[in-house]
């Protein structure tokens, strides 16, 4: 099942995709409230193409893993960590299919980091054992853990490189029927391959990142999880679109604009 937040002319709502996206026409159907629990339909459809797709939803908190991917920390030059290397993005840095990655002015080096999401479905998920960490879980959506590279050399720290607001595009929206240990990850600038991965290839894998993410911190409903990067990150600049395909999702673009 595809679930995709959506504007149309008299608000915002969830909904359920149907119909192939690749071929028929595709159809929204509003759903009751948030997708979180049984899901209702209200009745009310709209073609996809006449409503805007959002971000699929909005985390109280986007919890990141750095170098996981073993070629990523190579073209580092950095080591494997022995222990999945958290990081946190705040919810203001999100932003949804089709809104822009805004470039910073304090920041030279913006790159790009194509990344599979894990979008948590349930209520206070703490101390949650490896073996039943996937009942945690919701479903699955792209992301792109934008980067000031520059700013994360100069401070040592991330907060500031990966915070900047639109640093966080999520969508197109969220699959929740897929095996996430066989997935291909690939990000394209303007039409160009710059990165092409598998998440087979992940050091920790997605229940083990929901296990250890849950022991430091309690996860609510749609709370995302980035799973890291394969290698080939590279600069974006103004006027350049970014695709971030996650086999079995979807595509999510964004355009890349100067902050005004």
């Amino acid at each position: 099942m595809r679930i995709a937040r959506f504007a149309y002319p008299n608000g915002m709502s969830f909904g359920v995709l149907e119909g192939d996206m690749s071929g028929e026409p595709a159809t929204v159907a509003q759903i009751e409230g948030h997708p979180f629990g049984e899901i209702t339909l209200t009745g009310q459809r709209w073609a996809l193409a006449d409503v805007r797709l959002l971000s699929p939803i909005l985390p109280s908190k986007v919890v990141c893993v750095g170098r996981n991917y073993v070629e990523h920390a190579a073209e580092h030059n950095v080591e494997l960590p022995k222990e999945p290397l958290l990081f946190l993005k705040p919810s203001t840095s999100v932003i949804g299919p089709g809104d822009s990655i805004r470039l910073p002015v304090q920041a030279k080096q913006v790159e790009h980091e194509a990344e599979l999401a894990v979008v948590i479905g349930v209520a206070g998920a703490r101390r949650v054992s490896r073996e039943h960490a996937m009942a945690s879980v919701f479903g699955y959506t792209c992301g792109n853990d934008v980067t000031a590279r520059d700013l994360q050399r100069a401070d040592g720290q991330w907060t500031r490189a990966k915070g900047f607001d639109s640093f966080c595009p999520l969508g197109p929206w969220i699959e929740t029927e897929l095996e996430p240990s066989v997935l291909e990850v690939r990000c394209e600038v303007n039409g160009e391959v710059r990165q092409l991965g598998h998440t087979k290839d992940m050091v920790f894998d997605v229940p083990t990142l929901v296990s250890y993410v849950s022991h430091v911190m309690t996860l609510l409903p749609g709370d995302v999880i980035l799973t890291g990067t394969p290698a080939g990150v590279e600069p974006i600049v103004a006027g350049d679109t970014v695709d971030v395909r996650i086999e079995g999702v979807g595509t999510l673009t964004n355009r890349v604009v100067n902050l005004d």
